[in-house]
């Protein structure tokens, strides 16, 4: 298992080294002096904005967590909760690690709870509403900005990439949801207990309509302050076609393309994309790229507010009582 770990965190490092390369091999005019903004006042506070959002974004997403596992009545604090979403972003993006910040926070709100395919769904779960609801704000974006639908490849790869990101997404809720699919799990043991308890999440959902639009509503909060933390970036870097209708439907299509499991932390792919549908608003490459590096460097330095949170390690506590 470490081996195959070691071999797939090699191949993602190379193939996020190579897809820089060749970005920067298409923009000789590009200088990574470029991703640390002018200095200036105005700079200051723009990513000063940003940093901030992107840590309340680590706070809604905590908040979301906790939505869900209501739902499955799974009692835990909220800052338990922001504990382990820090620990787990520290994980995920400061550490050369394939394991992630998911399984981290998996395995150590079971060990407090006791409930290990419950938290295993719930954080399934809590990431499925993320696929659900960046679709949506894409299709908000072109909605409120027409002309953002006439950008040829950049209109074309968003909108697929949406509407396949909703197509799957509703084949596997029709999945796991399914009785005769993802019931027949609920009661099996070993691996097959977590298809299980997914399906018994959905189901609850389901039967609670309340509880589930509170983690919609969570899932929109969360994605909609990332896309302002964006937007608070591209300000800091003078992107001024980058606004916020243009990074309402272009930016969640960039959050969906950088998890593929191809790259480490999204690097080349958010780069690439970001040239690929901010070029038609006349934003530079080498501009694109410093906005997708500027990003990144943003998150790596609120991630690192979780080393704390990750050297504590997950001590069990006594469950929350209802």
């Amino acid at each position: 298992m470490r081996r195959k770990q070691a071999v797939s965190l090699g191949v993602r490092l190379t193939v996020s080294a190579l897809m820089l390369a060749v970005l920067m091999a298409k923009v000789p005019s590009f200088d990574l002096g470029e991703i640390v903004p002018d200095p200036s006042v105005a700079t200051a506070l723009w990513l000063g904005v940003a940093a901030a959002l992107t840590l309340a974004g680590i706070a809604l997403s905590a908040l979301r967590w906790q939505k869900v596992l209501e739902a499955l009545e799974i009692r835990s604090r909220l800052p338990r909760l922001m504990s382990h979403c820090l620990a787990g972003q520290f994980v995920a993006n400061v550490l050369p690690t394939t394991i992630g910040g998911d399984v981290l926070r998996v395995s150590r709100l079971s060990r407090e709870t006791g409930e290990s395919s419950g938290t295993f769904a719930s954080v399934v779960l809590e990431r499925m509403t993320g696929w659900l609801v960046l679709p949506v704000i894409t299709v908000v974006g072109f909605a409120v900005n027409p002309g953002l639908r006439h950008l040829g490849t950049a209109t074309r790869v968003a909108l697929t990439l949406a509407l396949g990101t909703l197509v799957l997404l509703g084949t596997v809720l029709a999945a796991a949801g399914n009785r005769r699919v993802g019931g027949r799990f609920a009661t099996r043991a070993g691996w097959r207990r977590f298809l299980g308890a997914i399906h018994l999440g959905i189901d609850r959902l389901r039967s609670h309509p309340g509880a589930a639009a509170n983690v919609i509503v969570a899932g929109f909060a969360y994605q909609l302050v990332l896309v302002l933390a964006a937007v608070a970036a591209a300000q800091a870097l003078g992107l001024r076609p980058a606004g916020l209708t243009a990074l309402l439907a272009f930016f969640p299509a960039v959050l969906i393309a950088q998890v593929l499991p191809i790259s480490m932390s999204g690097l080349g792919v958010r780069e690439g994309a970001f040239v690929l549908f901010l070029g038609p608003l006349g934003v530079a490459s080498d501009q694109a790229i410093a906005l997708g590096l500027l990003l990144y460097l943003l998150n790596l330095a609120v991630s690192l507010l979780g080393a704390p949170a990750f050297a504590a390690g997950g001590r069990p506590r006594v469950p929350v009582t209802a």
